[in-house]
């Protein structure tokens, strides 16, 4: 008996990491530290570590951080309140880390006008531990002139959007703006783009919207996209997977997930081939685990293991001041 028992507590001691390891969202502090440095826009040119800067863009647009170098990191900085880019990546080997972005907003909520949180070309980026929210674009987007290739990891992240507190230009309170937590834009051939999502947190992209059909993750183009303990709340679509077109077609694996409050668990659009949709977790409030547009054909399907999702609070990380 007391084998049994003693057997049980090393299992319980050895999992219990494993398991807070594979939590959700952001975990630890975003955005600026004491002693931060206010500017208005930032340029960086030159490879080097660029942290505790406070972006206040006073409405401008274009990319409010340009990070063209290579070999650099962004870390602990705050962007926010404009009409154009938070952080536009021109170089590789670039990593975003512990930054917090938010309201940059273009256009109006009726005439939708782009402004992402971060965007640029692919290469070897890595985008870890940021906040991103309310921006009229998407939260992330690579690439939009579609002309690079390369990898990007975005991990441990929450990109979201929701109501905005307070009236702005073009927008009322109350409103929600943007389009997507994430969007995929490549050359149509070739290699593929490589795409790593992991341990994010992703809500908030519900209707009404500026966009008719609202996804957290709009994976499409020339991707190999791998999707892994990530959190969905409160959307219309949490994924949305296309297949092939003009401009390629999306290879993705979902791997234990969990989704909550949605309209459409997943969106497979154009006969995605090989999707695998590998243990997913779903909440009460999904109205749909699965809807096929473009055709119900999907040539290498898999999804296995799905299962009742736990209390959402268990899965994603207490937000650090």
């Amino acid at each position: 008996m007391s084998k049994t028992i003693c057997l049980c507590c090393i299992i319980s001691i050895l999992l219990t990491p494993l398991h807070a390891a594979e939590l959700a969202g952001t975990p630890g502090p975003v955005g600026t530290q004491t002693g931060a440095k206010l500017v208005h826009r930032l340029e960086i040119t030159k490879p080097g570590v660029y942290e505790n800067y406070r972006v206040d863009a006073q409405g401008a647009g274009g990319n409010i951080v340009k990070i063209t170098a290579d070999d650099v990191t962004l870390r602990n900085c705050e962007i926010f309140n404009g009409t154009g880019n938070g952080v536009g990546v021109f170089g590789t080997r670039v990593v975003i880390e512990n930054c917090r972005i938010h309201h940059l907003l273009n256009g109006t909520f009726e005439k939708q006008t782009d402004a992402h949180g971060i965007t640029g070309r692919w290469g070897d980026v890595t985008i870890r531990n940021c906040d991103i929210s309310h921006i009229t674009g998407d939260c992330i987007q690579f690439d939009p002139d579609r002309r690079s290739r390369g990898s990007l990891t975005i991990e441990m992240c929450r990109l979201w959007t929701g109501a905005l507190a307070e009236d702005a230009p073009g927008f009322k309170a109350g409103q929600s703006p943007g389009e997507n937590a994430f969007d995929s834009k490549t050359p149509p051939d070739g290699e593929r783009c490589k795409l790593i999502i992991r341990q994010c947190y992703l809500h908030g992209w519900n209707q009404p919207s500026q966009i008719s059909t609202r996804a957290a993750l709009n994976l499409k183009e020339h991707i190999d996209a791998v999707i892994s303990h990530c959190v969905f709340d409160d959307n219309e679509v949490a994924i949305r997977a296309r297949g092939p077109g003009g401009r390629g077609d999306a290879r993705v694996r979902v791997e234990d997930c969990a989704v909550y409050r949605t309209q459409a668990a997943l969106r497979a659009e154009d006969k995605i081939q090989d999707l695998k949709i590998l243990r997913m977790a779903y909440g009460p409030d999904v109205k749909t685990r699965e809807e096929r547009h473009g055709g119900k054909e999907l040539p290498g399907y898999e999804n296995n293991g799905a299962h009742d999702a736990p209390p959402l609070e268990s899965l994603i990380v207490k937000t650090q001041p």
